[in-house]
């Protein structure tokens, strides 16, 4: 062999080295694209509903807390996750086994008292939390355009009506699914004001929690903002919704097909969603306390008064405070956008299956008229709270503190229902999701007998 013709086997030898090393590298990035491609195809009920739980009352709410009492608050979030996962696991759960919405089988199965009183506190506490985030938005906009505030709120009401109406039930949760993009403007905005981790994490997991009459009622509002009866419904209905886009569960009745995998993914939609929300009510709560609080600035009118506040306040670089302003308004309006549709849809579902109405997103509005005409009233009820003079804050933190009275009996009925074998049967809870849901009814129901005790002995 002459030397030219071993210079050409040598380079023919690393070129086809080369190009299994790249055909290698392909296939590597095809697994990766695969397996996120599978990720977000997982991504359903479980990220909207966590996405939907940071709404405006919530972030009013979280903005309150940071603003009133700095890092105070910061331990209640590494409580709260084991647990309003452990919660909206069980009704996401219940849905994919049942094909039922939470109503339905509360009223197959137990009281109806209890089903009634149940969707009358969700029906009032979502009729005014829609309110208060009609309310929040419009306020939000105004930071930016000089246009009339009830104009702004009605405009909100009617977009938001047309696009559950007419939308169908595929595009819009993909809408909603991007729309929870929108919770990280806080993170965005935290590390636009500077952390203190050290700091930030003594007062997150390192801390001797205080409640007394000061604190018991934020903190009510801080636990019924985080697990909201409205979830409850709409997570449980939301998973029938994919099983019966997903083929798994038709509309006549019959069992869903169920699979290891398909629970699988349920809980890790709950479980990556719960996290997703809790992380960003954090941040919510720190960029708060480190900017307002510091500041001295411990009452706030709405989350677009937080909004506003902080842009004279943030200090690093030129325009940062304007930056953090448009960034933290941003998350209002874009999870103001997917939480009432959330709020709105829960209240439907509940009443249209307690009435027997034909219900779900994925029919059209002449099939479902009911279940459609109480999404309209529900948004126009919180649109009129807008024309009443009540003050947002109170009205957002109250509603929060509300849903956090309510969510006790509810949290009751979830463990009876996901512990049921006659509802259940072999899909039942594990010992750790009933274990964890139990703790929540307790430590909740602990928390609203203590804000009573406090109300009727005239500490608070």
């Amino acid at each position: 062999m002459t030397k030219k013709q071993s210079k050409l086997v040598k380079f023919s030898h690393k070129f086809s080295r080369a190009e299994r090393h790249a055909k290698k590298n392909i296939k590597k990035r095809m697994r990766l694209y695969k397996h996120f491609g599978r990720f977000l195809n997982i991504l359903g009920p479980g990220i909207v509903t966590g996405a939907a739980d940071d709404d405006c009352s919530g972030i009013a709410t979280y903005s309150q807390a940071g603003a009133g009492y700095g890092y105070g608050f910061l331990w209640t979030f590494p409580v709260m996750l084991p647990l309003m996962t452990a919660v909206q696991e069980s009704c996401a759960r219940i849905g994919a086994v049942t094909g039922k919405g939470l109503a339905a089988i509360i009223k197959n199965n137990y009281s109806k008292k209890l089903l009634y009183m149940s969707v009358v506190l969700v029906f009032v506490a979502n009729a005014v939390n829609i309110g208060a985030d009609l309310g929040a938005m419009a306020a939000t906009t105004r930071l930016f355009v000089p246009i009339p505030y009830s104009l702004l709120a009605v405009f909100y009401s009617i977009l938001i009506i047309l696009m559950m109406v007419f939308v169908s039930y595929r595009k819009y949760v993909k809408i909603l699914k991007w729309l929870a993009l929108a919770l990280l403007a806080y993170p965005i905005t935290a590390f636009l004001v500077g952390l203190d981790w050290p700091e930030l994490i003594h007062n997150t997991f390192f801390v001797i929690p205080t409640i007394n009459a000061d604190t018991i009622y934020i903190l009510v509002g801080i636990l019924g903002t985080t697990i909201s009866p409205y979830c409850f419904f709409w997570d449980t209905s939301e998973t029938v919704e994919e099983e019966i886009s997903h083929h798994r569960l038709g509309i006549n009745g019959q069992d869903p097909k169920l699979s290891k995998r398909f629970l699988k993914d349920v809980r890790l939609d709950n479980i990556f969603g719960m996290s997703f929300s809790t992380i960003i009510a954090w941040f919510i709560v720190v960029v708060c306390a480190s900017v307002l609080f510091k500041n001295g600035i411990h009452n706030i009118g709405t989350a677009a008064d937080a909004a506003k506040a902080l842009e004279p306040l943030v200090k690093g670089f030129p325009y940062a405070g304007t930056l953090a302003k448009v960034i933290f308004s941003v998350g209002i309006l874009g999870i103001g956008l997917l939480a009432i549709p959330t709020l709105a849809g829960s209240s439907a579902y509940a009443i249209s299956e307690t009435l027997g109405w034909k219900e779900g997103l994925y029919r059209k509005f002449s099939k479902a008229i009911g279940f459609y005409a109480v999404i309209i009233i529900a948004t126009l009820i919180g649109l009129a709270i807008n024309f009443f003079g009540i003050d947002p804050i109170q009205a957002l933190i109250f509603t929060a503190v509300f849903n956090g009275i309510a969510a006790v009996p509810l949290i009751w009925m979830i463990a009876r229902i996901g512990n049921d074998s006659n509802i259940m049967g072999e899909h039942k809870n594990g010992k750790l999701a009933n274990i964890f849901v139990r703790i929540t009814f307790v430590v909740m129901g602990m928390a609203v007998l203590a804000l009573f005790y406090f109300l009727f002995t005239g500490k608070l």
